[in-house]
């Protein structure tokens, strides 16, 4: 049986909607997942949001033995947490991060991600649509 996808959200995109609209728009978490689960038919989607740094790298280390790549949106954990780096260092499959603004034309404290070193591809400044690219890029990776 094919391993699922993990599409793991950090903090505050909980949020999303009504969130600094004029950053992140209008869509909502649950509204991302659904169009996620439509954008791969019949491809397990695992689709989870935490504000907490040590339930996400619990749930990339989870990935290692149960996923078969990685869409993260590690939210501000992007640009502060070595342990989530450290976690995806073992993540043998493919990891794409997203992100919703696009990071490099905001405040500098915004342009250095931890994560992009390990991250098979980044994408940034889609809006929500970033996560159906990245859905789709991990699905046609896994398949091949």
């Amino acid at each position: 049986m094919k391993k699922p996808i993990f599409v793991l959200n950090g903090p505050n995109l909980n949020r999303l909607g009504t969130r600094e609209p004029q950053i992140y728009g209008t869509t909502t978490l649950s509204d991302i997942e659904a169009m996620c689960r439509k954008e791969v038919p019949g491809q397990e989607i695992d689709f989870r949001q935490t504000n907490h740094e040590g339930e996400l790298v619990e749930w990339v280390q989870e990935a290692i033995e149960k996923a078969s790549g990685i869409v993260i949106n590690p939210a501000a954990y992007t640009f502060t947490s070595m342990a989530l780096l450290d976690s995806l260092k073992m993540f043998p499959g493919p990891i794409v991060e997203v992100h919703i603004s696009n990071i490099h034309k905001r405040e500098a404290i915004y342009h250095h991600s931890y994560v992009s070193p390990v991250a098979t591809a980044v994408i940034a400044g889609l809006g929500a649509a970033g996560y159906m690219a990245a859905i789709r890029a991990v699905s046609e990776m896994v398949s091949s």
